[in-house]
């Protein structure tokens, strides 16, 4: 849920997603996974900074791991003359933390697309990119990593859907109400709400359908047959069964308003489909309307 400041306006709400940009939140935490699992490993080993001995890994296997990430971090990636390298822990890593948060959001993204790359010690390679993606999902970015690639989740053209359905005038105040809900729900940092999260984004559309099918206490399925049937606008037949068939799927027995749903089968990938997919319908049904001359009728809140 927003927090007491972002309820009462004194601190912004928090971005639907992070496509083009990273704000510091999700910034520090990208930062705090790298001093967990990367520095805090070099800060024990970074001494007698000499040649790498690959011949010779045995015990040293460890230290020769991070002092070949380091120096590929100045060689590859900084592009910094090798003298520059101190040795001295204190001295490099004041420089790698300065450049890290200097970086525009994309360079975050390359930088450590660049150490899950070159971070030869799997277990802990592999406990990184689990973190970042923690971290990704909390701070609702749209990006992931998938192996050591960061890959985008999401589009522009998403974020824009879900913003249009929220950009409702007051006669549609309720199916804003309810995109909005679902976003919360999907966007809590602590124990994120994906089943309510699934069901708000289904109740949105439902309510348009009401709306325009004139009908406070329909169902949805209900709803667009009387659509269709009264001609109130032309509906796309694949479209109008796919949303049958889903407010089935969501009303069903065992349906996500039913508590007998394993909760556990439902993630961020799953609310987020729904989210953008019933945005995008509600906008499309926004469209129809209007172009039918169909004006909405003020709803009151359920």
């Amino acid at each position: 849920m927003d927090t007491f400041s972002q309820r009462h306006g004194f601190k912004p709400k928090r971005e639907i997603m992070q496509i083009e940009s990273m704000n510091q939140d999700l910034r520090n935490s990208l930062w705090n996974v790298l001093v967990l699992l990367v520095w805090e490993k070099l800060e024990k080993y970074y001494q007698d900074y000499g040649p790498i001995d690959y011949s010779s890994l045995g015990q040293d296997f460890e230290v020769n791991e991070i002092k070949s990430l380091i120096w590929l971090l100045w060689f590859s990636h900084f592009k910094q003359t090798l003298d520059t390298l101190t040795g001295v822990w204190t001295l490099d890593f004041k420089f790698i933390k300065t450049l890290f948060f200097k970086y525009q959001w994309h360079e975050v993204y390359d930088f450590l697309e660049f150490i899950a790359t070159n971070y030869k010690s799997n277990a802990q390679l592999e406990k990184f990119i689990d973190l970042c993606n923690h971290v990704l999902e909390r701070e609702m970015s749209g990006y992931r990593f998938i192996g050591s690639i960061i890959t985008p989740i999401t589009s522009e053209t998403e974020i824009k859907a879900i913003e249009e359905a929220l950009a409702s005038e007051d006669k549609l105040a309720l199916v804003s109400q309810h995109i909005n809900t679902a976003i919360t729900h999907l966007s809590r940092k602590e124990n994120p709400d994906y089943r309510n999260s699934i069901k708000e984004s289904i109740s949105a559309v439902e309510s348009i359908c009401r709306l325009i099918a004139n009908d406070n206490k329909t169902t949805l399925g209900k709803a667009l047959n009387i659509i269709e049937k009264q001609q109130k606008v032309a509906l796309n037949g694949l479209l109008k069964e796919a949303y049958s068939k889903l407010y089935g799927y969501t009303s069903g027995a065992e349906g996500i308003r039913h508590a007998l749903l394993d909760e556990s089968n439902l993630d961020f990938e799953d609310a987020k489909f729904m989210l953008v997919s019933c945005s995008a319908f509600i906008n499309y049904l926004k469209g129809k309307a209007i172009q039918t001359g169909i004006e909405f009728k003020n709803q009151q809140p359920e």
